[in-house]
């Protein structure tokens, strides 16, 4: 069991079964609902992934070949909170926005509130569907070709830790062999092409050091 945990979710909204020793969650107030216009992404031709080893990487990272997609880019974030999980953030998405649960498709941990580098694989992830986590629509491009990363922290104040990264880099090298996505297709939220909603996040997250150690 994780000690301490505490989120509370934006509009004064309680979340049922998230309460630990008496004490209110911080606020989530990450801009998820702004709709933003879809942009047209140019397709390249590619092969369906095939099943083979991955000896690298844990079995959950490999979602059901009858229902693999192919991805064509990777959305970063921040959860914009000082502790969280997915279990929290699938809670919040579900009563906050009405949403089918959590609208990521990984969660890499900080520590407070699962394991410092943990990643966690999310239910949009194995069933292969749209995310919820670039304006909140399934029609915006990057919600449904792009992968959806969530690190817990709020990068407007502090750093993602060294395990966030390290696990993060795995990831992404994971993704970018398996569906061949190039670094110029990694984005921070907000520089995502044709996204207009206005939001920082992922605050100061260090793309430039992610994709120098995406080379080494």
């Amino acid at each position: 069991m994780f000690s301490k945990v505490s989120i509370i979710c934006c509009c004064s909204l309680v979340l049922s079964g998230c309460m630990y020793n008496d004490e209110p969650m911080p606020r989530i107030t990450h801009d998820y609902t702004v709709n933003n216009t879809a942009s047209k992404v140019v397709q390249r031709p590619v092969s369906k992934p095939s099943r083979q080893r991955w000896e690298n990487a844990p079995g959950d990272w490999l979602p059901p070949l009858r229902v693999e997609k192919q991805w064509t880019a990777i959305v970063i974030h921040h959860s914009l909170t000082a502790s969280g999980n997915a279990a929290v953030f699938d809670n919040y998405h579900k009563n906050g926005h009405k949403w089918k649960g959590i609208g990521y498709d990984f969660v890499i941990g900080n520590g407070n509130g699962s394991g410092d580098g943990q990643v966690e694989v999310t239910f949009r992830w194995r069933q292969q569907i749209a995310g919820a986590h670039c304006g909140g629509t399934p029609k915006n491009w990057a919600n449904k070709d792009a992968v959806g990363i969530c690190l817990v922290g709020d990068f407007s104040k502090s750093a993602p830790t060294g395990r966030q990264m390290q696990s993060l880099v795995k990831l992404i090298r994971f993704l970018q062999k398996r569906y061949g996505i190039p670094k110029n297709r990694i984005y921070g939220h907000r520089n995502t092409p044709g996204y207009t909603g206005g939001t920082k996040c992922p605050g100061n997250f260090p793309m430039a050091r992610l994709k120098s150690m995406l080379d080494n």
